[in-house]
């Protein structure tokens, strides 16, 4: 019955999610799916295991931390939607600068985001398998860049675009029947008297601290919406994107902690173990992870790859062409896959995201401080110092978690 259970809600909450047409003719839910769904893409498939294996039982609070800073940098993107962007073409200021900088340092935050997305895939196809091989991975990983890479350079990645439509849609529905049964799971076994954590070690040491550190990507993808201004206006950007972070905030805290009980030694670095992890659950969920795994991690590399050849063309005024912006993120992606494996790459992307924050918390300290009468502007420019500083110690210090 479980089993069942499970397939019909993904089914039909994936179903609506990618057929309704009243989501479809929604301006606020399209500007709130996008956030929410690279909020939502690979973290929440590494997210437990990865904390689980750092500081045990202590994971919910761990990543409530997380989330907290997420939203602060939220708040700092935020203001600068509202505040920076109708000033960010006007000359040259220390605010403009910092902001070209920034784009720069977010598109290489983009070859490595989709580096991450591709292995993350090969990670989870190889498991489902049954297999395990470092050169495999790299070599599925090499395949699917070269596939990506070459259909944008040939005509073009709208036509792949379709598919992130369902790929999000399959993922929140998964996600939606995970919730489900492990609330099912924990209150049948608190009903049965046999509900009980783990003894897993729960010290954090600075050593852990630098691995959580390195996990900043698992929450990253609100700032997204800085960059829908061409469909949404900046209000609703600020309103949708504050929904996404709230949504996806109450999802992940109760995602970790009913999957609390889940937790046992072993799980270390796996960044796959959340399908060996719902097994006692019901046998179907881990069959239903991997496939969403595979598409959601694939429209995501798309996605991105198409963000970085965007903004080459913007940094570089157009003058590369998108065949060879498209070309070029081919090289660095593919040399980036047989330099790393999937832990380092996250806290790659982790600590490459940070730094494109630091810099938009500087371009949103820049511009309070030129706006004399802003409200609170004291306070403002204290969380922006604030948020900086703990961004550049992610960049400095975040480490692979193996």
């Amino acid at each position: 019955m479980m089993n069942a259970g499970i397939i019909v809600v993904a089914v039909l909450l994936g179903s609506y999610l990618a057929f309704s047409r009243r989501l479809r003719s929604s301006s606020n839910w399209q500007a709130t799916v996008t956030p929410l769904a690279s909020i939502m893409g690979s973290g929440f498939l590494v997210s437990a295991p990865l904390l689980a294996g750092v500081v045990g039982n202590l994971a919910v609070v761990c990543m409530a931390v997380l989330l907290v800073l997420a939203y602060l940098v939220g708040a700092v993107i935020r203001f600068n939607i509202r505040h920076f962007e109708p000033i960010e073409n006007d000359g040259h200021g220390p605010a403009q600068d910092v902001g070209v900088l920034s784009r720069i340092v977010l598109v290489a935050a983009y070859f490595i985001s989709v580096t991450y997305y591709l292995e993350l895939l090969a990670a989870f196809l190889l498991k489902s398998l049954g297999m395990h091989s470092q050169m495999a991975a790299d070599g599925i990983t090499t395949l699917l860049l070269l596939i990506i890479g070459g259909i944008g350079m040939w005509r073009g990645l709208k036509s792949l675009e379709v598919l992130e439509k369902y790929a999000v849609a399959f993922n929140l529905g998964m996600i939606g029947a995970l919730l489900g049964s492990l609330v099912i799971y924990n209150v049948h076994l608190l009903l049965g008297g046999t509900w009980a954590l783990a003894d897993i070690s729960s010290v954090i040491d600075f050593h852990d601290m630098r691995v959580l550190l390195g996990l900043l990507i698992v929450v990253q993808g609100f700032e997204t919406s800085r960059y829908l201004g061409d469909a949404h206006p900046a209000e609703q950007r600020i309103t949708t994107m504050r929904n996404a972070q709230i949504i996806s905030t109450v999802i992940y805290l109760s995602f970790i902690g009913l999957a609390t009980v889940l937790f046992r030694d072993g799980l270390g670095s796996d960044v796959t173990a959340i399908i060996s992890m719902t097994k006692p659950v019901a046998v179907i969920l881990p069959i239903l992870i991997a496939v969403a795994a595979i598409g959601s991690q694939f429209s995501a590399a798309v996605a991105d790859t198409e963000g970085a050849g965007g903004l080459l063309e913007d940094i570089t005024h157009f003058e590369l062409p998108i065949r060879y912006a498209y070309l070029l993120i081919l090289v660095v992606t593919i040399l980036l896959t047989w330099k790393t494996n999937v832990n380092e790459i996250i806290a790659y992307a982790s600590r490459a995201f940070a730094l494109y924050y630091m810099l938009q918390s500087i371009v949103a300290w820049f511009v309070a401080w030129q706006m004399k009468d802003l409200p609170h502007r004291s306070a403002r420019l204290l969380m922006f110092s604030l948020v900086a500083i703990v961004c550049f110690l992610v960049f400095t210090l975040g480490i692979p978690s193996g």
